[in-house]
């Protein structure tokens, strides 16, 4: 028999869980329809235990890229959560926003259209502040008693307070909350955990729910399609656990909040999207919308690996007895290593322009990392790795279908670090914190660095370092952006609806006109906040 909800959400990621949980407190009948596995994992929950799993897990998706041509045909991976929560319970936890000017930019794209929609940043300064329980911060920027628990680090390794020091040697200011009036400067991230445990959005929003009749989760189920008649989004098909093919109606919206790399594709799948495109993979078009699957936007990220002289870090405390005595003191005294994400130091700088906004992201990871790139290159050993991120990048890619199987992978192509403005503003990071590797008190530790390798730091040699190393921060997005009444790119409107089709939503970081400067998960939630309050009839 098929059942009727007020509101289907499909895909339970960071935005999804957020605007399923406000549905149903405000007493609607919600499918909440997640591809992926429970939240519930020791590993996941802890915050250093992801570093275990992204390499390989089942709470892990791996798309891989096209060969891209300008990174001389390399492709590379895009990791994105298979559980529910999404990326806010297999990341690093670090809590960043962006910064106003993101969205007063958004407000500048969308201010002429219809819908008295106010993207500003007072207008999503409300909904940052009334999710969080900040353990720190209760001011005009920052809440406290909200369902997000957000907390300082709850230990903080000596490299880190090293990098933090080097950084401030070379002219940056130490910033206590990259959240607050400024995001210059080098300080210590803030985290969505508490007390040694995930605040991921399952567990905030959604897990307080679990017992509510009108909220009906399912997990391992995966949407095929969205069912369109006479241009009204009426309700989903999907395909059970069990491999049962199942539909779903809906009175009221429906939702897709997929990710920016699956919700254009089940756009496409549905007939929504570019005409040729669907006529390629013999799909009926339903509505000829052009933006679907471009504006694919992401933060590129180049890592710096050293080798330091002395025990420092956290090399290999995950492995053996360290891994016994940190579980132990983690359990008897909930203290420890375990407590920190692995990435307690950041900075944003602007290297060419220190006193402009900040055209680089950096994390402070006290270990060697490796990986198949890598691995080759750099002894297993104490060491440091800072990698540098593009906060604003120029370049644009898309998503492709695959094929017409729902059960397909789309075809994604990143094109990180194609914008010649994108890879000028990531040499000119690489070059700014090396220097850092050379200030006290850094240098005083630092045995080598061993990519990129010191024989040749020319921007030639940077350029090819980018190109083979750069991949993901792990934060696709645009894929469906919202835009004004006049760009035929804009997939939806101010107000998150599908242009051109009734009862249809998105809600997640495929929506974003541009992308944020900095981690995406919790701007992800405000999206999923603010979803929420269009469909209840607020702002």
């Amino acid at each position: 028999m098929t059942k009727t909800y007020d509101n289907i959400v499909v895909g339970g990621g960071a935005a999804g869980c957020v605007v399923a949980a406000r549905l149903v407190a405000a007493g609607r009948r919600v499918l909440l329809l997640e591809g992926g596995y429970s939240n519930r994992h020791p590993l996941l929950d802890m915050p250093p235990g992801i570093f275990k799993m992204i390499n390989g897990s089942r709470y892990m998706h791996y798309h891989t890229t096209d060969p891209q041509p300008h990174l001389d045909g390399r492709a590379h991976d895009i990791p994105q959560g298979n559980v529910l929560g999404g990326g806010s319970s297999v990341n690093a936890q670090v809590y960043i926003r962006g910064r106003p000017s993101d969205y007063e930019a958004w407000n500048d794209i969308l201010r002429g259209n219809n819908d008295g929609a106010d993207w500003s940043w007072n207008a999503v300064l409300r909904h940052f502040r009334g999710m969080e329980d900040n353990n720190r911060l209760l001011n005009e920027r920052h809440g406290a008693g909200g369902p997000l628990k957000v907390s300082d680090p709850g230990y903080i390794d000596q490299m880190s307070r090293w990098f933090v020091q080097a950084v401030q040697g070379l002219g940056e200011p130490f910033n206590p909350d990259f959240n607050g009036l400024s995001q210059r400067g080098v300080g210590f991230y803030q985290f969505m955990n508490r007390a040694g445990k995930r605040s991921s959005s399952a567990y905030a929003f959604i897990e307080p729910l679990l017992k509510d009749p009108r909220l009906d989760l399912k997990l391992q189920t995966r949407a095929e399609k969205i069912i369109i008649e006479n241009g009204r989004a009426k309700g989903v098909q999907y395909r059970e656990k069990d491999g049962a093919t199942s539909v779903a109606m809906a009175d009221d919206a429906v939702v897709l909040s997929a990710g920016a790399l699956i919700t254009p594709k089940l756009l496409m799948l549905s007939g929504v999207g570019p005409a040729d495109e669907l006529k390629a993979h013999s799909i009926d078009v339903a509505l000829d919308l052009p933006g679907v699957g471009e504006n694919l936007v992401d933060h590129p990220e180049v890592p710096i690996i050293s080798t330091a002289n002395g025990k420092y870090g956290y090399h290999r405390q995950g492995d053996g007895w360290r891994m016994i005595r940190n579980g132990l003191q983690f359990k008897l005294f909930g203290s420890g290593p375990i407590t920190s994400a692995g990435v307690e130091a950041g900075a944003f700088v602007n290297p060419g322009n220190p006193d402009g906004e900040p055209t680089i992201q950096a994390f402070c990871v006290p270990i060697v990392y490796l990986d198949r790139d890598t691995r080759s290159l750099v002894d297993d050993t104490y060491g440091l790795t800072i990698t540098t991120v593009v906060v604003k990048p120029k370049s644009r890619g898309h998503v492709r279908l695959r094929s017409a199987s729902p059960s397909d992978k789309p075809r994604v192509s990143p094109n990180l670090l194609k914008d010649p403005a994108d890879m000028r503003e990531m040499i000119a990071g690489q070059r700014f914190f090396l220097r850092a590797l050379e200030a006290t008190p850094l240098k005083e530790r630092i045995s080598k660095v061993a990519v990129p390798s010191p024989a040749d730091l020319s921007d030639a040699a940077l350029e090819l370092h980018c190109k083979r190393f750069v991949k993901t921060n792990y934060h696709p997005a645009g894929t469906c952006k919202m835009g004004a009444d006049g760009d035929p790119m804009a997939v939806l409107d101010a107000r998150m609806r599908v242009r051109g089709i009734d009862g249809l939503r998105v809600c997640d970081m495929s929506a974003v006109p541009d992308i944020n400067a900095g981690n995406t998960a919790a701007p992800a939630m405000m999206l999923g906040d603010r979803c929420a309050s269009f469909i209840l009839g607020g702002n």
